[in-house]
């Protein structure tokens, strides 16, 4: 096989997070846009990125793209590229449709025109033009953007951001995919303290603690590719043990959290549990005023209340005083947040050192960035 494009989505904002991860990994013909970042690769790639990317929402295979401004160019377009190549006879291949700022508006006659140019394609190479789609799941998505069509298959399933770990969460959670970016943002690393006075349901502790034993996020989870024709499972089996070797859960780590809330800490506790943190990760129920983390110069990651998202802004700008005061206490700790608020700085007394505007879901933020000094050299 010739190599593979393929698609690393992002979270708008992370593009350069998904970036530096694959770089990290050895990836570096990139090219980064707006939602995605696209890399090239072998089959083995596609369970590696799955099993090891943080921050980045799916992997996809670029099948083809080419200017669609008619149903009939979006038929010959989609019927021209190889789906036979990685769908057998038995595939179920559903398919999924966007349009934005194109002539082809409707989303669904789109998504009946891509299905119908498929099993044309496959019934030259099949010879039927009755599937049964009773096998594995090959999901295929049409994009439209400014007249432009680009057909992808899914190679992950369920987002990336489902690790596993977390059967409930809080009332506002923060996605693991996200949690992960704020961790790498902040250049924290395992040799120093970190905490999270807002912890809810513990995601930010727990990946962070991933991070630090660098553990792929994937291993405890199940993707779409998994026996697909062109991922054999020997792929896989050999992506996990190269996942599994790479472990270092011998580092001692200094990770802690509290919640006000004691029904979040209950959530945050199983979390951290089933994620195999028990020990290392140490939780309580205390107010922000009351925090007193432990060790010179540590980082805070928090994601802090704010009303759009917990419904009270009162008791919300509460806690975000109360957090900036309690900044004034620890001089040799970093800060980083998560918030819609702009009084942070306020609270803070002084300008972050750094912004940087992300979206927690579909609420419009800022990454507050308060540098402390270094640790001293050792």
């Amino acid at each position: 096989m010739t190599t593979i494009n393929l698609i690393a989505t992002a979270p708008m904002g992370l593009e350069s997070v998904v970036a530096r991860e694959l770089k990290e990994l050895g990836y570096n013909d990139l090219q980064v846009e707006n939602g995605r970042v696209r890399f090239t690769g072998e089959p083995i790639d596609i369970c590696r990125t799955n099993l090891w990317l943080r921050s980045a929402g799916r992997i996809l295979v670029n099948m083809g793209e080419f200017r669609a401004t008619t149903f009939e160019e979006l038929f010959e377009g989609t019927k021209a590229l190889d789906w036979p190549e990685w769908i057998p006879e038995d595939g179920e291949f559903p398919v999924n449709g966007r349009s934005q700022k194109s002539q082809l508006t409707s989303v669904p006659a789109c998504q009946s025109i891509v299905k119908k140019a498929v099993v044309d394609k496959m019934n030259s190479r099949y010879g039927t033009e009755w599937f049964h789609e009773d096998g594995g799941k090959y999901v295929i998505e049409v994009t439209l953007m400014n007249d432009h069509a680009m057909l992808t298959l899914d190679t992950t399933g369920a987002g990336l951001h489902q690790r596993g770990y977390r059967k409930v969460s809080t009332e506002a959670p923060l996605r693991e995919t996200m949690a992960a970016s704020l961790v790498q943002l902040s250049r924290w690393q395992p040799d120093r303290p970190l905490y999270d006075p807002f912890c809810g349901s513990g995601t930010i502790l727990i990946e962070a603690a991933m991070i630090g034993w660098n553990i792929a996020p994937g291993l405890r989870r199940s993707f779409n590719s998994e026996g697909w024709p062109l991922v054999p499972d020997e792929l896989w089996d050999e992506a996990r043990d190269e996942a599994f070797d790479a472990v270092k859960d011998d580092i001692p780590l200094q990770i802690a959290g509290s919640d006000i809330d004691p029904h979040a800490i209950e959530i945050a506790e199983a979390a951290v549990k089933k994620a195999g943190f028990g020990k290392e990760i140490k939780l309580e129920v205390l107010p922000v005023a009351k925090i007193k983390p432990q060790g010179d110069y540590g980082v805070i990651i928090t994601n802090p209340p704010y009303g759009e998202r917990l419904g009270d802004d009162k008791e919300a700008e509460k806690a975000i005083r109360q957090f900036g005061l309690s900044s004034l206490h620890m001089p040799t700790w970093s800060f980083f947040a998560i918030t819609p608020t702009k009084e942070i700085e306020h609270y803070f007394t002084r300008p972050a050192d750094k912004k940087r505007k992300l979206f927690n879901g579909r609420i419009q933020t800022d990454f507050y960035q308060f540098f402390g000094p270094l640790p001293p050299r050792k």
